[in-house]
């Protein structure tokens, strides 16, 4: 083998190279919105930049490759096979979200109440400027999360209303959610669920009803930023529904 075939080409390197930042910038960008470093929109950026490293990368990979084995540089093959992976993985990754996201309609105001939605109280002090209205327009809205979720709707339970509310207080803790007000009285719950990732803080509340000798339970789940949810409230709301009727 002779010496350039074997040492490692600028491009080859490039390649990889490109794939670790990119990789990179997908958590980077989500973590430091958390963080308040920076704001959930130049935290899309990174994902953007990642995005567009991976497209340069994935073809920047295959091009090497052949050019790799027609000169038989087999220097280059594992950078430029392992920068190619990571690109297309990232890629599919991204892809699926934006496939997930495609799939259900731009809302994030979920309610298994669409006429009367339960209110929020306490969160309204929580929300804090530049937030999403807590307004319900169920004439926009309703339609669209029938047509999407149509299983989100009330849970009727035989237990008497007391015994579901702390039936409710235990499952919401379970789900890691910070419960910020808890009213027996009024028979209503407010919570704040907090993303992993970017850190996006949705609102719950949670409205209980004397019906049928029972207790309706009536959930209302929404995004305090951001036009669509990737369905992540129509799912948080699911996920509590099912829990309570397990534990029923």
């Amino acid at each position: 083998m002779n010496a350039a075939a074997a040492q490692r080409s600028w491009w080859s390197q490039a390649v990889m190279i490109g794939a670790v930042v990119a990789l990179v910038l997908l958590p980077m960008g989500a973590l430091g919105s958390r963080l308040g470093i920076w704001s959930f929109g130049t935290g899309f950026m990174f994902l953007g930049g990642g995005a567009v490293l991976s497209i340069i990368g994935l073809v920047g990979g295959i091009a090497g490759a052949i050019v790799s084995m027609r000169s038989g540089r087999q220097a280059d093959r594992a950078p430029l096979a392992i920068g190619a992976a990571v690109c297309a993985g990232i890629l599919v990754f991204l892809g699926m979200q934006f496939n997930t996201a495609r799939s259900v309609p731009p809302i994030h105001n979920i309610s298994t109440d669409t006429e009367e939605p339960p209110d929020f109280d306490v969160v309204t002090t929580l929300r804090g400027t530049g937030t999403n209205p807590l307004d319900y327009d169920a004439t926009t809205l309703a339609p669209q999360q029938r047509a999407a979720y149509p299983g989100v709707v009330p849970l009727v339970l035989t237990a008497e209303p007391g015994v579901v509310f702390d039936a409710t207080l235990d499952v919401l803790s379970s789900m890691g959610l910070e419960i910020v007000n808890s009213d027996r009285e009024a028979l209503a719950i407010e919570a704040v669920d907090t993303t992993f990732w970017f850190g996006f803080k949705d609102d719950v509340v949670i409205r209980l009803r004397a019906e049928g000798g029972g207790t309706r339970i009536d959930v209302r789940s929404k995004s305090r930023v951001g036009m669509g949810d990737i369905g992540a409230n129509a799912a948080r709301v699911r996920r509590f529904l099912d829990l309570v009727k397990a534990g029923a």
